[in-house]
C-alpha cells in the first residue's frame, strides 16, 4: 500500500511552508497532505486537542484514502509523520491520534519530546522575551515579526515566498506557549529519524543521535523546506526508509 507523507508545520506559521517538499514528493511519486494548523488556536485551551483534530482530519481526507475493488471500502493509506519546529511537540499525540497507521516519524529541524509525561510548549528562558512580544494583550505578533526583516530575509530569500508565508500567519496568543503538551509513553516505538539545516540545531541533532535515531543533515536555515524542497525531498524519503 502507498505511504502518505503527512507535513506538519509549527502553529507560528502556516502550509505554505511545506508546500513546495509537498510538491516534490509528488512528484517522485509519492502522496503528500499538508495539514492546516493556522486556526488551531481558535478558542481556549488546551489547544494540543485541535491540532490532532486537524492533522487527523487532513490524513482521512478522500485524497488519503484507497478504494478495495473486491470488498467496496476505502482503507487508510500508512503515514510517514514529518513535523517541523515546534510542531515537533505535537508528534506524540498526533502519532497516538492516527493509531497504526504512523510508520515513521521524521522531525525536521523540530524540538524533540521527552520519552514520555508533559512537555512546555515553550523553554522557560525563552517566555519573558515571549511576554514582552505579546504586552498587556497576551497576543503575539507574527513571527516573521518576532525579529528584524534582515533576518527573515536570510530565512526567506524569495520574496513571492516570503511573501505567502507571512501573509498566512496566525497571531498565537501567549497562552499557547504556557500550556503543557501531553507526552504519551511509546510513542517513539516506531522509526524515528531527524533532519537538521543548521544552528541552533545542531545539538537537538545530537539528542536525537544519542537516542539512536538517524540523523542527516541538508545545510541551511530554520525553514530550508521553502527554499530548497527537492533537497529535503530527498532526505525526508531517506529518513523515512525502514530498512
Amino acid at each position: 500500500m502507498t505511504t502518505t507523507f503527512l507535513l506538519v508545520h509549527s502553529p507560528a506559521v502556516g502550509p505554505a511552508t511545506w508546500a513546495p517538499v509537498a510538491a516534490a514528493l509528488e512528484r517522485r511519486g509519492h502522496a503528500a497532505v499538508v495539514p492546516d494548523l493556522t486556526r488551531v488556536t481558535s478558542g481556549g485551551p488546551p489547544y494540543w486537542p485541535r491540532v490532532v483534530e486537524a492533522v487527523r482530519a487532513a490524513a482521512e481526507s478522500p485524497h488519503d484514502t484507497q478504494h478495495d475493488t473486491q470488498h467496496g471500502t476505502r482503507p487508510a493509506r500508512p503515514v510517514v509523520l514529518v513535523v517541523h519546529s515546534n510542531a515537533g511537540l505535537f508528534a506524540p499525540v498526533v502519532k497516538e491520534g492516527l493509531g497504526d497507521r504512523v510508520v515513521a516519524c521524521v522531525f525536521a529541524e523540530a524540538r524533540l519530546p521527552p520519552r514520555a509525561g508533559l512537555v512546555p510548549a515553550a523553554e522557560e528562558g525563552f517566555l519573558p522575551f515571549l511576554r514582552d512580544l505579546a504586552g498587556e494583550g497576551e497576543v503575539l505578533p507574527r513571527w516573521t515579526d518576532w525579529w528584524s526583516e534582515a533576518d527573515v530575509a536570510v530565512l526567506l530569500p524569495d520574496p513571492a515566498v516570503r511573501a505567502a508565508v507571512v501573509a498566512e500567519q496566525p497571531r498565537l496568543p501567549l497562552a499557547y506557549y504556557t500550556q503543557p503538551v501531553p507526552v504519551p509513553a511509546g510513542w517513539d516505538d516506531v522509526r524515528c529519524s531527524f533532519l537538521w539545516y543548521g544552528p541552533p540545531y545542531e545539538e537537538v541533532a545530537r539528542e536525537a543521535g544519542r537516542r539512536g535515531w538517524p540523523v542527516r543533515r541538508v545545510p541551511g536555515a530554520h525553514l530550508h523546506q521553502v527554499v530548497d524542497p527537492e533537497a529535503v525531498a530527498e532526505a525526508l524519503l531517506m529518513l523515512s526508509r525502514r530498512s
